[in-house]
């Protein structure tokens, strides 16, 4: 019987480690990839483990896969790897956007270069929820910008899921604007050029952005009891 070629290299650098996943820097038939593995809970019965781990992957898989046919820049996949756990990805060459706002908000310059990443953003969000596709994790951390092209790039599709519930879009877009507050207050109100940008972008905006200030007003009753 012919078993599977790995095509991946044997050498693993680590990058990031997560609560769900570790993040490792490889080569894959000669171009320089990442290798995102989920590993397995120790505490979870081992057929349920490996049965939810699997679940996870291959939903990943097929929401980045799903976000790249609806035109949003999502790094390309290489290989599921069912047995180890792991997806191969394209390693992107460039700075998170939470480095490149770090940046900018230390300096009270390039508002123009602010302007454009925030369009960016909103112009993919848009593109993703006319899609009926959730990110589940939208943070400046999950966002790159290519050296070269200085195109906008989403990664980490791990907590995504499909769905065409305004609420949903709501909920994705508050996650983003609470990052924007605790992270990136020295550049401004970015939220309302990004939402500015998806509003162009999206067709079904409206009932989105209705339910986004519900979702706000429930996130200040919160703030308030707490």
């Amino acid at each position: 019987m012919e078993t599977e070629v790995d095509s991946r290299d044997t050498s693993l650098i680590l990058l990031k480690q997560g609560a769900e996943a570790r993040v490792f820097e490889s080569s894959f038939v000669g171009r320089k990839s990442v290798v995102k593995e989920r590993f397995s809970k120790k505490y979870r019965h081992p057929v349920l483990d490996s049965k939810l781990t699997l679940k996870r992957l291959n939903a990943e898989a097929r929401c980045m896969t799903k976000a790249r046919r609806l035109g949003v820049c999502t790094p390309v996949l290489y290989a599921v790897d069912h047995v180890l756990h792991t997806l191969t990805f394209e390693y992107v060459t460039g700075p998170s956007v939470k480095d490149v706002f770090l940046e900018i908000g230390s300096r009270g310059t390039d508002k123009e270069w602010l302007d454009n990443i925030a369009s960016q953003i909103g112009e993919a969000i848009g593109k993703l929820h006319d899609g009926g596709l959730i990110h589940g994790d939208l943070t400046t951390s999950n966002m790159l910008l290519k050296s070269d092209t200085k195109q906008l790039v989403l990664i980490d599709f791990g907590l995504s899921f499909t769905s065409t519930l305004p609420e949903d879009k709501a909920v994705d877009l508050y996650v983003l604007e609470r990052s924007l507050i605790s992270m990136h207050s020295s550049c401004g109100n970015v939220m309302d050029q990004i939402l500015a940008a998806y509003r162009k972008s999206s067709k079904q905006w409206s009932s989105t952005l209705n339910k986004l200030a519900q979702v706000r007003q429930r996130g200040r009753k919160r703030t308030m009891v707490g």
